[in-house]
């Protein structure tokens, strides 16, 4: 029994790892593509199900095959212990084997998913770990640390607002970054696509992702840090731990405005915090800019 637990734990573990994989896989095949080459981006998207779908169908042969190797394995017998309670008295045999069998095979799944869910979990805690490291050595290169920021669909503004010298609320950030937007159509449309099919999208569309900035709590993107960083007339800079530093508003000559972008904080979600003076201490802030 115990030789059957550590094959069905290891098997677990390679799913999860060849999961992983597989998503990192499919990031490289779709930053190699051009937002802008439509038919390549659908037939990327084929690809991607078909990748999905071929790895889905592999682990759950793998699974099936491993329970009927280990049929008898008693941490999955307990599930049916009740099944003697049961009055089998007027069911044909075959009934009652189907039963059980069936009974079983929910407790395996039920089982194997436990364990996928927790390497998955202790995955994302690696990367997250990693991506801390990562950035706390960026940051002290910089004589910068992190300066947390509420997580929210606000964060990217909410970092923006901290570093700037006069009062402004996240709301009027949002405002005037949309109505920058909006003046400068023909700037920001052509980098406006769906984002998860890369189609172009219209005039309209983009008018109506506008009204959303400041009438909803969307995220924001690239899109919105580089009309911010034409508001304020200042760059903007923004670290990642895999990958070199964005400067967005680079014509401006004022000092950066810095943010710190993580993949891995929260539920593998982008997330923006803003940083202060490595020698200020936990109540610190950062050097305010005037614009």
């Amino acid at each position: 029994m115990g030789d059957s637990q550590s094959e069905h734990q290891r098997m677990l573990r390679r799913h999860s790892r060849e999961k992983t994989e597989l998503q990192a896989h499919i990031q490289g095949m779709k930053s190699s593509i051009p937002k802008s080459d439509k038919q390549r981006r659908k037939q990327l998207l084929l690809d991607v199900a078909r990748l999905e779908a071929e790895m889905e169908q592999k682990h759950q042969q793998e699974l099936e095959k491993f329970q009927e190797s280990f049929p008898d394995n008693s941490s999955l017998d307990s599930v049916t212990e009740d099944l003697a309670k049961l009055d089998l008295e007027n069911k044909p045999p075959h009934l009652w084997r189907a039963q059980r069998k069936h009974k079983r095979k929910e407790a395996f799944n039920r089982e194997s998913q436990d364990w996928m869910d927790k390497a998955e979990r202790e995955h994302l805690a690696s990367l997250r770990h990693d991506e801390e490291m990562k950035l706390g050595a960026i940051l002290r290169a910089k004589h910068l640390e992190v300066k947390d920021i509420p997580a929210d669909d606000h964060c990217m503004y909410r970092a923006i607002q901290d570093q700037l010298v006069f009062s402004v609320t996240v709301g009027s950030l949002r405002r005037r970054t949309a109505e920058y937007m909006r003046q400068h159509v023909d700037d920001f449309l052509p980098f406006f696509s769906n984002p998860e099919t890369g189609d172009a999208c219209s005039r309209d569309d983009f008018l109506s992702y506008c009204d959303d900035i400041v009438f909803s709590a969307s995220c924001g993107s690239q899109l919105e840090l580089r009309a911010l960083s034409h508001v304020l007339q200042t760059p903007i800079e923004v670290i990642q731990a895999n990958s070199p530093a964005v400067v967005i508003g680079e014509e401006y000559t004022k000092k950066p405005l810095t943010l710190v972008c993580k993949q891995y904080s929260y539920s593998s979600a982008e997330h923006y915090n803003s940083v202060k003076p490595l020698d200020t201490g936990s109540g610190g802030s950062v050097a305010r800019r005037l614009i």
